[in-house]
């Protein structure tokens, strides 16, 4: 699907358009099901399922009300959307009320070489792990550098590629691979791996 065909509709869908929303799922919805079932790809079978997270995400996105400028900042809004139902899911069921022992998952290091034009899943990169504390560490890393925070994002909950992230954040797919590389070496450093 082309950016400017996304932002034609984004901007039908903020003026209020008749069918703008209908018109929009219908284009960007395979790709925010493949976006949901490559997050979803390390989860227990019978919990969360791909469809249900895009539709909860894009109803959150329409609730949002904000006017995005292209493609990229949608779907960096999805990833977003995706981050924080997967994020609450996991709180809940840590909680006392619900038997609490969260499970310690491991985030692998360097499955892949950075330097590598592979468009492989982030989910090679990076297996599971306790979203509520890569949440934490994620916030933190957005107050000392937010790029670094959206590479993370767009990769891990979005599941895009090095390629669709650059395209996404207007930036090069080296930048973004080195970025890539930093944050994953922080995020291990943060959550206390070795």
């Amino acid at each position: 699907m082309s950016q400017e065909h996304v932002t034609t509709i984004l901007q039908a869908v903020e003026r209020g358009e008749a069918g703008a929303r209908e018109r929009l799922m219908a284009l960007v919805y395979d790709e925010l099901r493949g976006m949901a079932r490559a997050r979803l790809a390390d989860e227990q079978p019978g919990t969360l399922q791909a469809t249900a997270l895009v539709h909860e995400a894009y109803l959150r996105l329409l609730d949002d009300r904000v006017a995005w400028q292209g493609r990229g900042q949608f779907f960096a809004a999805a990833a977003l959307a995706m981050r924080r139902i997967l994020v609450d899911r996991a709180r809940a069921k840590h909680t006392i009320k619900r038997g609490g022992g969260a499970q310690r998952e491991e985030l692998e290091a360097d499955t892949i070489d950075p330097n590598s034009a592979s468009n492989m899943a982030p989910d090679a990169d990076i297996a599971r792990v306790d979203l509520v504390k890569l949440d934490s560490a994620l916030d933190k890393l957005a107050v000392m550098d937010p790029r670094l925070a959206d590479v993370v994002q767009l990769r891990f909950f979005a599941g895009l590629s090095v390629e669709q992230v650059a395209e996404a954040m207007g930036s090069s797919s080296r930048t973004v691979k080195r970025d890539w590389s930093f944050a994953k070496a922080w995020l291990h450093r943060e959550l206390g791996e070795e």
